[in-house]
């Protein structure tokens, strides 16, 4: 089978984001999703990863626990899946359908917006990091 270009992967993504409970999709607010090939040079430097393979997604914003009515974050969080990370662990993981793999780094990178941390959210999944 072959790989889903960028277009394609970004269909597959919104398809995932549909396919979300709809009460997560309103309680997410204004989360604005990015579908890139590889992370940027900046992001891969503020993040100290030398690796682009090795960054499949990332939230950026003020997660929704620190948000506040008073003094509201002006911009929207962004979800970014990064397709080439994303492809090759699929293809190691013949277990785990693209489609599902999609799903999970979209719903990981969402538990950021909603105030989780990694480490929470591998323990609630019962995932090794």
């Amino acid at each position: 089978m072959s790989q889903p270009d960028l277009e394609t992967f970004r269909d597959m993504t919104e398809t995932a984001w549909a396919n979300l409970p709809e009460n997560y999709r309103k309680a997410a607010g204004r989360v604005v999703l990015h579908v890139q090939d590889l992370a940027s040079e900046d992001v891969l430097r503020e993040m100290d990863i030398s690796n682009p393979m090795h960054l499949s997604g990332l939230y950026q914003g003020v997660p929704l626990t620190h948000d506040s009515v008073s003094f509201p974050y002006p911009d929207s969080a962004r979800i970014f899946l990064y397709r080439k990370p994303i492809l090759a662990e699929a293809q190691a993981r013949p277990d785990v359908s693209l489609e599902e793999l999609i799903a999970h780094v979209l719903i990981h990178e969402l538990g950021h917006h909603f105030g989780y941390s990694d480490d929470e959210m591998h323990h609630l999944t019962g995932e090794d990091h």
